[in-house]
C-alpha cells in the first residue's frame, strides 16, 4: 500500500504501521499471533491543496482488494483486513461516498468488505518495514502481488501520479 500511495501527486510521507486494535507498541510478530486486533495499516501525510482525501480513498480502494474479508491475496488473518480509519464525520462520509463510487463502477464484483473504524492510535512497523517495496523490488512476493496494485493504480488514476513515477 505504500507504494501505491507515495506515487500520488500531493503525497509526501507514508509510513507503514499497524492501527485499529488494543495492544499498545505491537510488533510485526505480534500482530501475526491475530490476538492484537491490530491491521496492518499506513499513515499518509499529504497536501490537501494537491490531492483531495476523496482521492486517496480512490487510491486506497484501488491498491488492494477490498472485497477479501480478513486477507489480501496470500496474506491471510485479521491482520490483513481490509480497514479504512476516519477522524470526523465528514471523512466517514467519504469513506462511504467512495465505496458506492468504486462499487457502482464496477471495479469489483463482489462486495466490499472494507472496515470503518474511527481513529485512535497508529503505530509505525519496524525499520525493515518501511519503504519495503523500494528496497526489495528484486523479491517475488513484491513483483508478483505488490507491483501488480502498484501498476493498476497508475492506470486507473494517471491524472494523480507524479511524474517521476509514469516513466
Amino acid at each position: 500500500m505504500q507504494e501505491s500511495l507515495i506515487q500520488l501527486k500531493g503525497v509526501n510521507t507514508v509510513i507503514s504501521g499497524y492501527a485499529g486494535g488494543d495492544t499498545e507498541h505491537p510488533t510485526y510478530d505480534e500482530i501475526q499471533t491475530q490476538r492484537t486486533g491490530h491491521a496492518e495499516a499506513v499513515q499518509v501525510y499529504y497536501d490537501p491543496a494537491v490531492i483531495s482525501y476523496e482521492q486517496l480513498l480512490t487510491a486506497f480502494f484501488l491498491a488492494h482488494n477490498p472485497t477479501e474479508l480478513n486477507r489480501q491475496g496470500p496474506d491471510i488473518g485479521s491482520e490483513y483486513r481490509s480497514i479504512a480509519f476516519y477522524r470526523n464525520e465528514k471523512e466517514l462520509k467519504s469513506i462511504s461516498k467512495v465505496m458506492k463510487a468504486i462499487t457502482d463502477k464496477g471495479y469489483y464484483t463482489a462486495p466490499i468488505v472494507t472496515d470503518m473504524q474511527a481513529f485512535s492510535v497508529f503505530y509505525p512497523a519496524e525499520s525493515h518495514h518501511q519503504d519495503y517495496y523500494e528496497r526489495n523490488s528484486w523479491e517475488p512476493y513484491v513483483r508478483n502481488v505488490c507491483k501488480p496494485k502498484v501498476l493498476h493504480v497508475r492506470k486507473e488514476l494517471p491524472q494523480l501520479i507524479k511524474p517521476d513515477y509514469l516513466k
